[in-house]
C-alpha cells in the first residue's frame, strides 16, 4: 500500500501547504537525487511491512519461535512506530529534515542487520523494536524531503513519482522475498533483513552530499512526556495481550489502558500535544478515525494470518502467498486517484462505505471458503475484492480527515489518522493471535497455529482457526463502513460546515 493510511501506507504529510522549497535546501540539479533518496528509504519501511507475514514461518522453524514470539516479531516493528510516529515528524522540525531523516534511515540499517545475524528470537524482536524506531523517524520524513526541495509547481510531479516507485517496490519486495524463501533455503530470510543495507547506505549517501543546508528550529518543543506515555500504554496492552499462548493477562491490559487515559488527560494540559484532543470534537473527524480504526484492524488481522495459514497450514508456497497480496497493490495503483476524485464528487463518506462493503464482502468470502484449502478458490477471490474495496477507502480517508479540519491542523490531523491505522494493527495481531491460538486447539489442533507441520488434523484446525478470524474481520469491516456512511456528511454537507469554519 503506498497512498493513504495503514500497514505500508505512505505517510499523509501536508507537503502542499509548504509555500516554497525552502531556501538553500538544495540546488535544482539535485532536487532528483533528493527523491531518490527518499523513494529508497520509504520502500524499504513499507516493504518490511509486507514481507514479514510471509516469512514468519520460515523464521519460527529456524528459530524455533512459538506464536506468541511469531507476534511479537511483527509487533515489536509495529510498537514504536505507532507511538513514536507523530513525535518522528516533530523531530524533522526540531533538528532538521535530512538530519533526522538520516538518523532515521541509520537506525533503521543497524537494526536490520541485528535482525539479519539474530542468533535467538529475542535478539529478533530486539532488532524489530529498534527498526520501529528507526521507522518512526525515516517515514515521515519522505515526503518532507520532498516538500523541501521542490517548488509548488514541481511538487505534485514529484510526488507522484515517488508513488508511483513506492508502488512497485512494494508489490515486487513481497514477491522477490516469496522467490527467495521457496528456493533460496530455511535460512533465506536473513537475507531479506540484510538487503536493507545497500539501499540505506545508498539513501544516506544521497542525502549526505546532495542537500546543502538543513535549517533546524531549535526552539521547537517536542512532547516527550506524551511519546513515554503512548509508548507504554500502548506496550502494556500489546504485551498483555500476548502474555502468554493460553490467553492474556487482563491486568496488564488494564494497566495499559489507565495509562493511555493519563496519556489523554496528558495531551489536554500540555502547550504542545502531539496529538491535539481538540480536533476530535469534530464529529466527521472522529468517525474518520473510528472507521480508520476497524476497518484497518481487520486489515492487519488478514495480511498477518493468511499467509501463516497458506504456507503453516495448508502446505502452500511462499510465491502464492505473496501473490495472494498483488491485487492490493495493483487496484490500489490504478484506482486511488480516481477514488479521491469520486470522494469529492459524492462524498467521502459513502466512498469509504462502499469501499467497506466491499472489503466486508471479501473476508466473508475468505471465511466461507478457506475449508477448501485452495489458493485460486479460497484465496484469490477475496484478496481481489479486498483489494477493491481497499482502493475505494484508502484515498476517500485522506479526504474525510482533511475536508474535517482546518488548515493550520491538517497535518496534525492526517499524522493522528496515520497513528491510529498503525495503532490498529499493532492491536490486532496482538488480540487476534490469543483468538487464533484457542480457536486452534478447540478445532484439536496437535502443533501450534501458524507453525510448519505435517501432522494429522493440523491443516483442518488452521483453517477453522484462520475462519474464525475472517469473520469477525468481516463484521468490523461492515461496521466500519455504516460509521463513514453515517457519520461523514456529503459534499454539500462538508462545504458548509467547513465554511462555518
Amino acid at each position: 500500500m503506498t497512498t493513504g493510511t495503514g500497514p505500508g501506507a505512505a505517510p499523509q504529510t501536508d507537503v502542499t501547504r509548504n509555500p516554497g522549497p525552502a531556501p538553500g535546501f538544495c540546488s535544482a540539479a539535485n532536487r532528483r537525487f533528493i527523491l531518490i533518496a527518499a523513494i529508497l528509504a520509504s520502500s524499504l519501511g513499507f516493504i518490511d511491512g509486507t514481507i514479514i507475514a510471509i516469512a514468519l514461518p520460515a523464521m519460527r522453524a529456524d528459530l524455533g519461535a512459538g506464536l506468541v514470539a511469531a507476534q511479537w516479531i511483527n509487533n515489536g516493528y509495529l510498537l514504536p512506530l505507532s507511538a513514536l510516529i507523530l513525535l518522528g515528524g516533530a523531530l524533522g522540525d526540531r533538528f532538521g529534515t535530512a538530519r533526522a531523516f538520516s538518523a532515521g534511515i541509520a537506525v533503521f540499517v543497524i537494526a536490520s542487520m541485528f535482525c539479519a545475524l539474530a542468533p535467538t528470537t529475542g535478539v529478533l524482536i530486539a532488532g524489530r523494536v529498534l527498526k520501529g524506531v528507526g521507522a518512526a523517524v525515516m517515514i515521515p520524513g519522505s515526503l518532507a524531503l520532498i516538500a523541501k526541495a521542490y517548488p509548488p509547481t514541481e511538487r505534485g510531479r514529484a510526488i507522484g513519482t515517488w508513488a508511483a516507485a513506492s508502488a512497485l517496490t512494494t508489490a515486487l519486495g513481497p514477491l522477490l522475498g516469496g522467490l527467495a524463501l521457496e528456493f533460496g533455503g530455511p535460512g533465506i530470510w536473513r537475507w531479506l533483513f540484510a538487503i536493507n543495507l545497500p539501499f540505506g547506505v545508498v539513501a544516506l549517501w544521497l542525502i549526505r552530499t546532495r542537500v546543502a543546508r538543513d535549517t533546524a528550529q531549535a526552539g521547537k518543543a517536542l512532547d516527550l512526556p506524551g511519546a513515554v506515555l503512548a509508548t507504554l500504554g500502548l506496550g502494556l496492552i500489546a504485551g498483555g495481550l500476548t502474555a502468554a499462548a493460553d490467553g492474556p493477562e487482563w491486568a496488564i491490559v488494564a494497566a495499559g489502558l489507565v495509562t493511555l487515559a493519563v496519556f489523554v488527560v496528558w495531551e489536554g494540559r500540555t502547550e504542545h500535544p502531539m496529538m491535539p484532543l481538540s480536533l476530535f470534537t469534530t464529529p466527521a473527524f472522529s468517525a474518520a478515525n473510528l472507521a480508520t480504526a476497524m476497518i484497518y484492524f481487520a486489515l492487519s488481522t488478514i495480511l498477518f494470518f493468511l499467509p501463516m495459514t497458506m504456507i503453516a497450514g495448508w502446505g502452500e508456497s511462499e510465491i502464492f502467498a505473496s501473490l495472494a497480496f498483488a491485487p492490493l497493490t495493483v487496484f490500489l495503483t490504478l484506482l486511488s486517484a480516481r477514488a479521491g476524485a469520486w470522494a469529492d464528487r459524492y462524498g467521502a463518506g459513502r466512498m469509504i462505505g462502499a469501499g467497506g462493503a466491499i472489503v466486508a464482502v471479501a473476508f466473508a468470502s475468505l471465511a466461507l471458503l478457506a475449508g477448501l484449502q485452495d489458493f485460486w478458490v479460497s484465496v484469490l477471490p477475496g484478496t481481489m475484492l479486498m483489494g477493491l474495496g481497499m482502493a475505494l477507502v484508502v484515498s476517500p480517508l485522506s479526504t474525510a480527515i482533511m475536508g474535517a479540519v482546518t488548515d493550520d491542523t491538517a497535518g496534525a490531523a492526517s499524522g493522528i489518522n496515520n497513528a491510529v491505522s498503525r495503532v490498529a494493527g499493532l492491536i490486532a495481531v496482538a488480540s487476534m493471535g490469543s483468538l487464533a491460538g484457542a480457536a486452534y486447539r478447540a478445532a484439536g489442533g496437535p502443533a501450534s497455529f501458524g507453525a510448519l507441520s505435517g501432522a494429522a488434523g493440523h491443516a483442518a484446525a488452521s483453517t477453522a482457526a484462520f475462519a474464525q478470524l475472517a469473520w469477525i474481520t468481516a463484521g468490523l469491516c461492515a461496521a466500519g463502513a455504516l460509521v463513514a456512511w453515517r457519520f461523514i456528511p456529503p459534499p454539500d454537507q462538508s462545504s458548509g460546515s467547513s465554511a462555518a469554519r
